[in-house]
């Protein structure tokens, strides 16, 4: 008896737990459809706001975009505009620092090229300007400034020992970029025979540290070499043309070649004669005549020949080179020599097309194609 009431006490609790967890999960139910029903009723009332609404920031939106343009358009008025317009100020032979105090002031800023001038009172002065005097310019453009460095040499230098013609490319260097040059060599130059190598400057006028302060004349008195240097007679038959161009570039004489059809009994590209005898002592740059002996028919790939040219006589012995360049662009030197002007002749074996190529102390005086 008291079993079968524990069992029924028991199952009106469980009954009673099962009846509350219902309720619980209704009210949540409950809750969250109220909730769900809230969301809807604030969507619906977003929507009617905004249909209401819509005119309004349909208009805001057109101001936005109105204002936006505005501020565009000023800004773009304003960097077209650009800075303020001044007048470029004269600083033409002011001193730099006033020229530059002078562009600051009208906000303009330099841009300084430096450059050797004709007088040394120049030196630090605005030689030239641009854009010129009285130009209108916006505020903040830079102008050019010429500025004198002064003169190239304010003294006379030492060329004494030194070569002639060295000298004269060095001046002539020297002054490229001035209007005058402040040193140029006198016409009348002086050669005397010397132990000095020919073409060595013995004496100068003005003197070494002279000033400058005006364009001067320098005066020279230049060596011609010793007056009766000896030098021996090369054996040149038989020699080959390549023998030939090396003996050449060792001598101090001056050769004249001469070239006929080879004989049965000699060999063809060779010097076969000489008129002056091997081993004696003549003077230096004598004239030594040669004859070659060339082959009767040339190949287009071996082409004999002697290269001839008058040249003006020199005061004293220059050094000339004569360079071959083939189709091919292949360039080389076939003799280099000193010479004291005249006729001038070097024998050559060269492919047809090949150019040749004269110059005196590497100065190009003349081109000649092999034919």
């Amino acid at each position: 008896m008291e079993i079968k009431i524990l069992s029924a006490v028991g199952a009106v609790h469980k009954k009673g737990v099962n009846m509350s967890d219902e309720n619980k999960i209704n009210d949540e139910n409950n809750l969250s459809s109220e909730k769900k029903q809230k969301q809807k009723h604030s969507f619906h009332n977003f929507l009617e706001s905004l249909q209401t609404n819509s005119k309004t920031l349909i208009l805001a939106g057109i101001l936005m975009v109105v204002v936006m343009g505005i501020v565009a358009a000023g800004i773009f008025l304003v960097t077209v505009k650009g800075s303020e317009e001044v007048m470029v100020p004269d600083v033409v032979g002011s001193e730099l620092t006033k020229a530059l105090v002078d562009m600051q002031v009208k906000e303009l800023y330099p841009k300084i090229q430096l450059r050797y001038s004709n007088s040394q009172d120049e030196k630090g002065c605005v030689l030239e300007q641009n854009p010129p005097a009285g130009s209108i310019v916006k505020a903040g453009r830079r102008i050019e400034l010429v500025v004198s460095q002064g003169v190239v040499l304010d003294r006379v230098e030492d060329y004494v020992g030194q070569n002639l013609d060295s000298v004269k490319l060095h001046l002539a260097a020297l002054f490229t970029s001035s209007e005058r040059a402040m040193i140029t060599l006198d016409d009348d130059i002086l050669y005397e025979y010397n132990e000095k190598e020919a073409g060595t400057i013995l004496q100068q006028d003005p003197l070494p540290d002279t000033n400058i302060s005006e364009p001067i004349k320098l005066k020279l008195v230049v060596s011609r070499g010793p007056e009766h240097e000896k030098t021996k007679v090369p054996a040149l038959e038989g020699l080959t043309v390549n023998d030939c161009l090396l003996q050449m570039s060792r001598s101090k004489l001056v050769f004249e070649f001469s070239s006929r059809v080879a004989k049965e009994n000699e060999v063809p590209g060779t010097i076969v004669s000489q008129n002056l005898s091997a081993d004696t002592y003549v003077n230096t740059f004598s004239k030594v005549e040669a004859v070659f002996a060339f082959p009767q028919e040339n190949t287009p790939d071996k082409i004999y020949g002697i290269f001839d040219e008058d040249l003006p006589l020199y005061s004293y012995p220059l050094q000339l080179k004569l360079e071959a360049r083939t189709t091919d662009g292949e360039r080389f030197t076939l003799v280099t020599m000193m010479h004291p002007g005249g006729n001038f002749t070097v024998p050559y074996i060269l492919p047809l097309g090949t150019e040749l190529i004269l110059s005196i102390y590497d100065n190009e005086i003349l081109r000649r194609v092999v034919q």
